[in-house]
């Protein structure tokens, strides 16, 4: 079993598709270990965002994932990093595939739905950006 964290983003917060993407995911298989709402900081979507810092689109990232609520997710399944980059599909939703999380919530490349770890190393990290190793312990793992 490998655990890895989705970000509900917050254009899909806003617009109530939060229940959808989790229904969505449980049927993919994952198991929600933990998860909670909040709004972030400049100072935390920063550094959250760290990697991408000298690209193009930081600043307007930023402020978009400070833009509203979002909505971290702790999941575990077998091969859960690939599986959810899956699921989510293809960053621009034109691009991506039929049934996936952004072709039917995400309205633009950059309001997306749903943020996914990339591999299991920085899944690690990331999950420990939003949970303390005393809630991941709770749920079992």
């Amino acid at each position: 079993m490998e655990t890895t964290l989705a970000i509900i983003k917050p254009d899909a917060v806003a617009a109530g598709d939060a229940g959808n993407i989790l229904a969505h995911l449980e049927r993919e298989g994952f198991e929600i270990l933990a998860i909670t709402k909040l709004r972030l900081g400049e100072t935390q979507a920063r550094a959250f965002y760290e990697v991408h810092r000298e690209r193009p689109f930081y600043d307007s990232l930023v402020e978009f994932m400070t833009s509203g609520a979002v909505m971290p997710v702790a999941l575990e399944r077998d091969n859960a990093v690939k599986r959810l980059r899956e699921v989510m599909g293809a960053t621009n939703p034109q691009e991506a595939a039929v049934g996936t999380i952004r072709s039917l919530y995400a309205t633009s490349i950059e309001k997306n739905a749903i943020h996914g770890s990339d591999s299991p190393e920085n899944a690690a990290i990331e999950l420990g950006f939003f949970f303390s190793r005393a809630e991941l312990l709770a749920a079992g793992r």
